[in-house]
């Protein structure tokens, strides 16, 4: 059986969009270092941001 690491033990980030920490998830294992947003929800926010600036 693999070894349990707790959550604290694990590689965080700060989302640019809300400024929250997130952790590292397992589906993240292979681009963990490409990994920018905490979630979809703060990747279109981003998105929708950078389109409203670029019209201004």
């Amino acid at each position: 059986m693999p070894k349990m690491r707790k959550k604290r033990d694990l590689p965080t980030k700060v989302c640019p969009v809300c400024e929250r920490p997130f952790a590292w998830r397992k589906k993240w294992a292979d681009v963990w270092d490409a990994v920018v947003y905490c979630s979809e929800r703060c990747k279109r926010t981003r998105s929708a941001r950078d389109r409203t600036s670029r019209t201004s």
